[in-house]
C-alpha cells in the first residue's frame, strides 16, 4: 500500500500536470521561421539595440509595445536600447511604406522589427490584395535593404469581422496576403487573431475579456506573451562564441511595383503654387476633429475649385499622404502631361475626423523623372462639405 506521502507526492503532480495541460501553448499560433540571432547579438554583446514598432492605433496604444519593450529591458538589463514607437492611428502598410525612412530608418538601423497592420489594412484602408502585397512587401525589403541583419516580427491583431471569418474557417485576406510576404522573407509571424479565436472557441476567453478590436489589458498580455514566448524559445540556450551576425537573404521580389523605396517628398517641393499655401490650418474653425498629433504640423492646402500645383520627382510611384476632413474635395492628376485622373479624398471616416490616409495616384510609372499636377477638381463626394485638400507629405516610390 502506498504511504501517505506518496499519495501526496501523486496529488501534487496531478494538479501541476493539470494546471499545465489547461494552459495552452504560448507557441501553438506562432510561425518561427528565424531564430532572430542577429537582435540577440546586438543586445547581448553588442550592448546596445535599436528596436522599433510600426502600426495603427494598436501599436500607437498603451499596450503590447511597452510589455515587450519592458521584457527587453529586463532580459538584457545592460543593454542600452533606444526603442522607436511608429504606430499612429488608422494608417495602413502603404502609409507604413512610405513612413519608414523618415519615421524609423533615420533613427539608425533597425535590430529587431515589429510590424502590425493586419486590421487597419482591411477595416481603415479596405485594402484590396495587391495593396496589402505592395505595402507589407514594401516595409519588410526596405528594412532589409537598409539593414540585412535585421530580424522582423509580424502581429495578426484582429476585429470582429475578421475573428468571425477565422471561426468560419476561413482566413482573413490580409493575414493571407502578409503571411505570404512574411513567408519569402523569412519573417516569423504572431498569429494572435488564430489564438483569441482558439481561446474563445475553448471558452478560457471572451471578446469582451480580450478588450476588443483595441485590447484592453488582457487582450494585450496575450499578444505580449505569445511575443515572449516565441523570443524566449529563440533564445532559451547560450549563445556559442562563435556564432557571427548573418546576413537576411534578400529575396526575388513578391511584386517588382512593391513600395520598398517609398519616401516622403516635403511639400516645400512644391511648385506652381495657384492658391495652395503652406500653414498650419486653424483647426478650431473647421468642421471636424483633429488629432493631437497633427495639430501643430504645417500641411500644404488649398480650398477652391481650379487651385493647383506641380511636383517635379523621380521614380515609379507617387501619391499624398493627408488628412480627410468632412470638408475633402476631389483632385484632378496629370502625370507628365498626359490626361488626368480624379481622386476623391473623402474617406467614410472623414465624417468627423481630419483622417490620415495616403491615396497613390500611380504606382508603375517607368522609373525616372516625372512632373505631376494636380488640381482641385469641381466636383467632391456627396457626403463633404467642401473642396479641401490638406496634404502632410507628398509620396514618392
Amino acid at each position: 500500500m502506498p504511504s501517505i506521502h506518496h499519495l501526496l507526492t501523486f496529488a501534487l503532480l496531478l494538479t501541476v500536470t493539470s494546471t499545465l495541460t489547461a494552459e495552452p501553448s504560448l507557441l501553438r499560433n506562432v510561425v518561427k521561421r528565424d531564430a532572430l540571432t542577429n537582435s540577440r547579438i546586438k543586445f547581448e554583446r553588442g550592448g546596445k539595440g535599436h528596436v522599433a514598432f510600426i502600426g495603427g492605433s494598436i501599436t500607437e496604444m498603451n499596450g503590447y509595445r511597452p510589455m515587450v519593450t519592458a521584457y527587453l529591458k529586463k532580459r538584457f538589463p545592460k543593454t542600452k536600447f533606444k526603442f522607436t514607437d511608429a504606430g499612429i492611428s488608422s494608417t495602413c502598410s502603404t502609409t507604413g511604406a512610405f513612413r519608414l525612412e523618415d519615421h524609423i530608418l533615420k533613427n539608425g538601423p533597425i535590430d529587431l522589427f515589429f510590424v502590425e497592420f493586419a486590421v487597419n489594412d482591411d477595416q481603415d484602408a479596405a485594402h484590396a490584395e495587391r495593396d496589402c502585397l505592395r505595402g507589407m512587401e514594401g516595409l519588410i525589403r526596405h528594412t532589409r535593404a537598409h539593414n540585412p541583419f535585421a530580424d522582423i516580427i509580424n502581429t495578426h491583431f484582429v476585429n470582429p469581422g475578421m475573428l468571425k471569418q477565422i471561426q468560419n474557417g476561413k482566413e482573413p485576406m490580409t493575414m493571407r496576403v502578409h503571411e505570404r510576404v512574411a513567408k519569402v522573407y523569412n519573417v516569423s509571424t504572431i498569429r494572435l487573431a488564430h489564438e483569441v479565436a482558439q481561446r474563445i472557441g475553448e471558452k478560457t476567453l471572451t471578446w469582451k475579456k480580450f478588450g476588443g478590436t483595441h485590447p484592453g489589458p488582457v487582450g494585450n498580455r496575450v499578444c505580449a506573451d505569445m511575443i515572449e514566448a516565441l523570443l524566449n524559445s529563440c533564445w532559451s540556450k547560450d549563445l556559442p562564441a562563435s556564432t557571427q551576425l548573418s546576413q537576411h537573404v534578400l529575396p526575388k521580389a513578391i511584386d517588382k511595383r512593391s513600395y520598398s523605396r517609398g519616401r516622403f517628398i516635403d511639400i516645400s517641393k512644391a511648385k506652381a503654387l495657384k492658391g495652395f499655401k503652406i500653414e498650419v490650418p486653424q483647426w478650431k474653425k473647421l468642421p471636424g476633429n483633429c488629432r493631437t498629433r497633427f495639430k501643430n504640423e504645417k500641411l500644404i492646402t488649398a480650398s477652391q475649385v481650379g487651385d493647383s500645383l506641380t511636383l517635379e520627382f523621380k521614380g515609379e510611384g507617387v501619391g499624398i499622404y493627408l488628412l480627410a476632413g468632412p470638408d475633402a474635395g476631389k483632385v484632378n492628376i496629370s502625370i507628365d502631361g498626359k490626361e488626368a485622373r480624379e481622386f476623391d479624398l473623402y474617406h467614410r471616416y472623414s465624417r468627423g475626423l481630419h483622417y490620415p490616409r495616403s491615396i497613390i495616384f500611380a504606382a508603375e510609372l517607368s522609373d525616372g523623372p516625372h512632373k505631376l499636377t494636380l488640381t482641385v477638381s469641381e466636383n467632391k463626394n456627396k457626403q463633404s462639405k467642401g473642396h479641401a485638400v490638406r496634404i502632410l507629405k507628398f509620396l514618392a516610390n
